[in-house]
């Protein structure tokens, strides 16, 4: 099983990542981070209301079903917010940043999902 620091440490392994982060939802702080290039603490916590805003517009609407990822495309990267599951620690997302020419942006989704089942909070 893998701890947060492990978990980062296996998702900056993904082809492409730049920096990635373990972060509480409720407080928007990091509880472990990897890689460089961005601020993860600043980002930890922008991202954290960017997933809050999600929740609030998906509770205003009656949307239903758990977020599995939200992804934001800018020029040169890819920045993926992976929501984890009640099994591995509900409250909690994982960050990810990565260089879009270096990047499979499927292949990293499946990495995340594989990373998810092997944390232990």
């Amino acid at each position: 099983m893998a701890t947060p620091n492990e978990a980062v440490q296996a998702a900056l392994k993904i082809d492409g990542a730049k920096a990635t982060a373990m972060v509480d939802i409720e407080t928007g702080m990091t509880l472990a981070t990897a890689g460089s290039g961005i601020d993860l603490e600043v980002a930890g916590a922008g991202n954290t209301e960017v997933l809050r805003a999600k929740l609030r517009v998906m509770d205003s609407t009656g949307i239903q079903g758990p977020i599995e990822d939200i992804m934001i495309i800018l020029k040169d990267q890819f920045h993926i917010i992976h929501p984890l599951t009640a099994a591995t620690g509900q409250g909690l997302f994982l960050y990810l940043a990565l260089e879009k020419d270096k990047a499979n942006l499927a292949m990293a989704r499946r990495q995340l999902e594989n990373i998810e089942k092997a944390i232990e909070i």
